[in-house]
């Protein structure tokens, strides 16, 4: 189980291959890759900004709860920091179980944790001007079937 918050890009296809590699018992592996989107107005970079020692210790605890109630035999979580521009990665969620429901239902619990409650702060900087990103209700939504 890792979780790596990071500034540097990294290689979602090679990433891939070494964890998959990894979890030879499993019979899943789930990945997703978030990339950062336009927006209107014309995104020119967005700008993520944390605290590292509280970000690392709430995506690990929070990664500690998507093991043991979907009994994973592998994860991984990557978030990138920084200034990032449109189509760049932003995160990455990998997780491996014996049975595909398992790895799918973890991954997106802990895809939707991220979007919605791990510490960071999104500001976008687009043509006009740069705001700070709020919390959306969909997004709320999402973290209260879990």
């Amino acid at each position: 189980m890792v979780v790596r918050v990071q500034k540097d890009s990294f290689d979602a296809g090679q990433v891939l291959n070494e964890f998959s590699s990894s979890a030879s018992g499993s019979g899943a592996v789930v990945s997703f890759t978030g990339i950062v989107r336009n927006v209107a107005g014309g995104l020119k970079h967005m700008e993520i900004e944390h605290y590292p020692a509280m970000t690392q210790a709430a995506i690990e605890a929070i990664e500690a709860q998507a093991v043991s109630r979907w009994e994973l035999d592998g994860c991984l979580v990557i978030h990138r920091f920084g200034k990032l521009v449109p189509g760049e990665q932003i995160m990455m969620v990998l997780t491996a179980a014996r049975h595909r429901a398992a790895a799918f239902e973890a991954a997106e619990y802990l895809m939707d944790y991220l979007k919605s409650r791990a510490p960071f702060w999104k500001k976008e900087v687009t043509e006009s001007g740069a705001q700070w990103v709020e919390a959306r209700s969909q997004d709320e939504e999402a973290l209260r079937r879990w």
